[in-house]
């Protein structure tokens, strides 16, 4: 349970790999709308997946040492101290325009503590490589709240792609549950659903403030819920002491997947389109049970490895579908609805 030297060195490697590009994101033009030599939006979201794909197996290495609670909420208050460290190293402001404060609230929720709470309590009752695979879900999710708030559009071929995809995971679940789903499937399709939320309306807000500011923004503004909640079940955890490994986890998952990797995912979203960039996801379920092996030791079965391929089948089939882009319309309490005009993604 990353315990040992291999695995310990492992997950510092990749945050440090997380850190070292965390530059290329930073741009000082709040805009993303202007074409400029930067990173491919492609390049981009695939740094952030390779990020978030480390999440359920740190969460696991976690829990051996802290409770789920402490776990999946104190996440965002590393990533917030993280995201206020970056903020005041260059100089700009620790919270965000007060007309955008319940955007970035929502954002901060879904991808902070809805996820990353509901993540952890699930991962008390299955494995790892199991959640890995439900993970494949997180486009479909994410596609689904674009149509709704980003403004776009997915023909159907990018639909039946990540209905394929969707038929296989959930058939994956119930085989594993013995043929119904159980409740800690039920929450991580919680997690995946809330997670596509604040993936979406975060990614809107990236097309106007840049993705690290975005989601250090969205962080922060959660500290009034977040920090009790953490302190709260910090007081009421066991009292043993905690291992390295599971320190490492836990400052691993507060610092590189709920915060770092958003800076590039974020940015990937504004510029290459939610619903074009989010099915990159896809590929995550196959980095996670790879991660799980290195990392957990954990045992893949053969059922688990035919539905992670079947779902990356599903990503090289899909990946070039057309997503046509429609202009938001405002709506109260900042939602949005969209109406066509001649522009496409993919």
């Amino acid at each position: 349970m990353l315990s040992g030297g291999r695995s310990l060195i492992s997950l510092s490697s990749l945050a440090c790999a997380e850190g070292a590009l965390l530059s290329s994101f930073m741009r000082d033009n709040r805009s993303t709308s202007e074409p400029r030599r930067e990173a491919s939006p492609v390049l981009l979201g695939a740094l952030g997946v390779l990020s978030f794909s480390v999440t359920f197996p740190a969460t696991t290495a976690a829990e051996q040492s802290f409770n789920p609670v402490l776990v999946g909420v104190g996440r965002t208050v590393i990533g917030a101290a993280v995201g206020a460290a970056v903020l005041a190293a260059r100089r700009e402001r620790l919270l965000p325009p007060r007309e955008r404060l319940l955007s970035f609230l929502v954002t901060g929720l879904a991808v902070g503590m809805g996820f990353g709470l509901l993540g952890a309590l699930a991962l008390r009752n299955v494995s790892s490589v199991h959640g890995a695979v439900l993970t494949g879900l997180i486009p479909v999710a994410t596609a689904g709240a674009a149509v709704l708030r980003a403004g776009e559009a997915p023909r159907a071929g990018y639909w039946l792609t990540l209905a394929l995809g969707l038929a296989v995971v959930v058939g994956f679940a119930v085989i594993e549950g013995g043929g119904r789903l159980r409740s800690a499937d039920v929450m991580l399709l919680a997690a995946i659903a809330v997670g596509g939320i604040g993936y979406t309306e975060g990614g809107v807000l990236a097309r106007e403030y840049g993705g690290w500011r975005v989601i250090s923004w969205a962080l922060i503004v959660t500290l009034p819920i977040s920090l009790p909640i953490t302190i709260a079940a910090g007081v009421a955890g066991s009292p043993r002491p905690a291992s390295a490994g599971a320190v490492l986890a836990l400052a691993y998952i507060g610092t590189v997947p709920m915060c770092l990797g958003f800076f590039a995912w974020y940015q990937g979203l504004a510029r290459g389109g939610v619903a074009r960039i989010g099915r990159l996801q896809l590929a995550q379920p196959a980095l996670t049970l790879g991660w799980s092996v290195v990392l957990l030791g954990e045992h893949v079965t053969w059922l688990s490895a035919v539905a992670a391929a079947a779902v990356i089948a599903v990503t090289a089939v899909g990946r070039n579908a057309r997503v046509d882009q429609r202009a938001p319309v405002a709506l109260p309490f900042g939602r949005a609805r969209a109406e066509e005009v001649p522009a496409t993604h993919g």
